[in-house]
């Protein structure tokens, strides 16, 4: 299959073509035709698939094929849930759209609002956006969206974890009702079915890749150590492994923080990213990654989502998630592209909880590996830590928990402390 036969105009088969892509990935041959015809589309994609030419492609098309109008009001909203993920899909429309008469911006927070403004004044086609953003421009008056034909809801699956879904209704208020929907998202959870549900007119669905699953190809580890032990065998696996791109996750922009610190005092070069980081601070340290300047990306789980990073080689779960799914998001950002990949988790006591679920979730027994030096702690207590806590506060809130008769700690528990969590991080 090309991507000529996917009916796209030939300005767009000229961009594709400079790009040196030949022929469409899994999601685009699925999702590119409905969304030509107009349809609403549900997809589920995991990162690295190519999802967003899925509905940057049709959407350019469609749009270039309608009456162009005179002021040029915004006929197309993207909305993303972070600001990585903004500037990388604006990224793709600008190159796309090329040989094109399609105007488009960006607008996310934690930057000036003016030059974002005087872009929006001078008329434009495509408009991607982050909620807060647009919901604070949109109340100053400053933009409309009541000429909106193309609606995009990107990475659905995080908006709602990082409780944007008021801000979603919000901007559905905004939008005409007659218009074109096309929802994307890792996973087919129910509150995304229903999110879908009360947006999408009766949408084709078009799955790439099976629900919840970890790429084949990422070679997966687990080191158990003793979690104070940590910071020293992720040293010394980067420095003796000579590894060049290492992206590291931890659950707390703190523990980013405290991370970077140590491995730039032992000599390598390190960079952090979360919510509590301008903006420029965040584009900084992603352009020395890619460049490799930076060897080690240190980084929370809402500000790494969206990051185009090709053929990364090594992703370190320096901390485990405790959403299991979030550990496929992690892992999924290595071995894209049909390259090897590998995945590396420091697992200590109070961790296994997690790993078990996780080793649930994709169905598989990942190899584990006790290094010299660096055991793990016999004593330790295996029950897990909710963000937040420490080891004393963890064995008070077990203990009243087992005198109630109410479980130790729950799903349910760990979802919503991670969901706090999340809120907290980075509204924009």
């Amino acid at each position: 299959m090309s991507f000529k036969s996917l009916g796209l105009s030939e300005p767009l088969l000229q961009a594709i073509q400079k790009k040196g892509y030949e022929t469409p990935s899994p999601i685009q041959a699925k999702a590119i035709p409905p969304v030509l015809e107009g349809k609403d589309v549900l997809a589920s994609a995991q990162t690295g698939t190519g999802k967003t030419a899925g509905f940057t492609l049709p959407l350019l098309h469609l749009l270039s094929n309608g009456s162009q109008q005179r002021h040029r009001p915004i006929r197309a909203l993207i909305l993303t849930p972070t600001r990585e993920l903004a500037a990388q899909v604006y990224a793709n429309v600008k190159e796309y759209s090329e040989f094109l008469n399609i105007r488009s911006t960006v607008i996310f927070g934690g930057v000036n609002q003016k030059p974002q403004v005087n872009k929006l004044s001078q008329g434009v086609d495509v408009l991607v956006a982050t909620p807060g953003r647009l919901i604070d421009l949109e109340n100053q008056g400053l933009l409309s969206l009541s000429k909106v034909e193309i609606f995009v809801l990107d990475e659905a699956d995080r908006m709602l974890d990082m409780g944007f879904l008021r801000d979603i209704e919000r901007v559905m208020k905004l939008i005409p009702a007659k218009r074109q929907n096309l929802m994307f998202s890792a996973t087919f959870s129910k509150d995304i079915k229903k999110l879908a549900y009360s947006i999408l007119n009766n949408p084709v669905q078009v799955e790439a890749t099976p629900e919840n699953t970890a790429v084949e190809v990422i070679q997966q580890k687990v080191y158990r150590v003793a979690k104070g032990k940590k910071t020293g065998l992720i040293i010394k696996l980067i420095s003796e492994g000579d590894w060049k791109q290492v992206l590291v996750f931890t659950r707390t922009k703190h523990g980013a923080n405290k991370l970077c610190k140590k491995m730039i005092s032992d000599g390598i070069t390190a960079a952090a990213i979360h919510g509590n980081k301008s903006q420029g601070a965040r584009t900084k340290a992603l352009a020395g990654f890619k460049n490799g300047s930076v060897r080690v990306l240190v980084a929370t789980d809402i500000a790494a989502r969206g990051l185009d990073i090709p053929l990364l080689p090594h992703v370190i779960n320096f901390e485990l998630p405790n959403i299991s799914e979030d550990y496929v998001h992690r892992i999924g950002r290595t071995g894209r592209a049909g390259a090897s990949g590998e995945a590396i988790s420091l697992v200590s006591a109070d961790e296994t909880t997690y790993l078990r679920d996780i080793e649930k979730l994709i169905a598989m027994k990942i190899e584990v590996e006790i290094l010299e030096g660096f055991e793990p702690d016999p004593n330790a207590s295996t029950e897990p830590i909710k963000p937040g806590q420490n080891r004393n506060q963890g064995r008070r809130k077990n203990s009243n928990t087992r005198n109630s008769g109410k479980p130790k700690n729950s799903n349910s528990d760990r979802n919503k402390s991670r969901s706090r969590n999340r809120n907290n991080d980075s509204r924009r």
